[in-house]
């Protein structure tokens, strides 16, 4: 998408449209096209446009414009607020000119409540006596923070599936549909992009996003040098826009890049410094010991810290309730401090049997039975 404003979407490709799904994240994007794969799959009549990604586009979804590569969390979206209120904006006239059966936002709540608001304000949305559902698969994470989000849920959604089991209850004193879907990473068909393998590389994950990545790359190169690992590295990259900026560093020559690809076989690793998102829940539950590590600018931190009350930032660490990885945020990042966590990683066998139970811990917690899958609950909101 051009940042040169206005702009408009296309129109549906064949002039009408059951189901738009909007997924600002590469994460989201992937769970988003595991959902639309199994829709089509099962009811293949659905016309489905998205504002996504590469696997929206892929599962069969007519891609009106690529979110992935625009990608920006919490309070560095300030930087572009211009081009997110005029993208607002246009997807509100989109809806309300194509009238799809419903709208389905994946995660990203930063973007996807506002468009949500609109759309009620605009009454567009089913509950404002409009066409179109508005329903929510991954719930934002309101059991960490900003928890009276959900009365505001409650009022423009008519469902939500959830990937936690415990999450039914947070909304429990609300009137919101929510259904406990299951958690992709756990399901019988999902491939893991990682594993455990004591005498594979060390995996080096600065995240999906330039700005994170900008701030992380260079402290993961040096901790990793640091640290006499004697083995190699490899980064995992989400796009060609991440490899390119990770190619722009001084790279060693026993590291490697490698795309993350869902037809690929698992990267086997022995250890990892990675960033809080999406990877380093697939590294939790690989078993893969390491350390989460991240860096913002100081600006959105102290905006976050003021916000966000938890104890940590790592999907697992918040889900088991303890360190199942050591966290070295801001100014504790430090590329000594993670060179000493690589080596206690590696060389540590009771450290990395502890891991091992902490993943088993983090299985469990996840496979609780579904009440349905994505594809199910979403071909549900659908037919009603």
């Amino acid at each position: 998408m051009s940042n040169a404003l206005p702009f408009r979407l296309p129109a549906p490709a064949e002039g009408h449209v059951d189901l738009l799904v909007i997924a600002a994240e590469h994460s989201g994007d992937q769970h988003a096209g595991r959902m639309v794969a199994g829709l089509l799959a099962s009811e293949a009549e659905h016309r489905v446009a998205a504002l996504g990604g590469p696997a929206l586009a892929k599962a069969g979804a007519q891609l009106l414009e690529d979110l992935t590569a625009q990608s920006t969390m919490g309070f560095a979206v300030f930087g572009r607020l211009s081009f997110y209120r005029t993208l607002i904006a246009e997807v509100v006239r989109w809806v309300g000119e194509y009238k799809p059966k419903a709208v389905c936002f994946v995660d990203s709540s930063g973007l996807n409540l506002r468009i949500a608001a609109k759309l009620m304000a605009a009454g567009y949305a089913a509950k404002a006596g409009g066409p179109t559902k508005l329903v929510y698969y991954i719930s934002p994470q309101i059991w960490a923070s900003r928890a009276k989000r959900r009365f505001e849920m409650a009022r423009n959604l008519d469902g939500l599936a959830s990937i936690f089991p415990f999450e039914k209850a947070v909304y429990a004193d609300t009137d919101l549909s929510v259904s406990f879907v299951g958690h992709p990473f756990v399901e019988p068909d999902y491939h893991a992009p990682v594993a455990f393998d004591k005498d594979g590389p060390v995996l080096l994950l600065p995240g999906s996003r330039q700005g994170l990545v900008k701030r992380l790359m260079p402290v993961m190169l040096a901790a990793f040098a640091r640290s006499g690992a004697g083995r190699d590295a490899v980064v995992l990259y989400p796009s060609d826009e991440i490899r390119a900026l990770v190619e722009s560093f001084d790279l060693p020559p026993n590291l490697t890049l490698q795309r993350t690809d869902a037809s690929s076989d698992p990267v086997g690793a022995s250890a990892v410094l990675t960033t809080s998102g999406t990877m380093s829940m697939h590294c939790a539950l690989a078993g893969i010991p390491g350390v989460v590590t991240y860096k913002t600018d100081p600006l959105t931190y102290w905006l976050g810290r003021m916000i966000v009350k938890v104890e940590f930032i790592g999907i697992a660490n918040l889900l088991l309730k303890r360190a199942m990885y050591p966290e070295y945020i801001q100014g504790a990042a430090t590329s000594d401090a993670l060179a000493r966590e690589l080596e206690s990683a590696l060389a540590d066998t009771d450290r990395s049997e502890q891991t091992r139970r902490d993943a088993a811990d983090l299985k469990a917690l996840l496979s609780s039975p579904s009440e349905a899958t994505a594809a199910n609950w979403v071909a549900r909101q659908l037919a009603k």
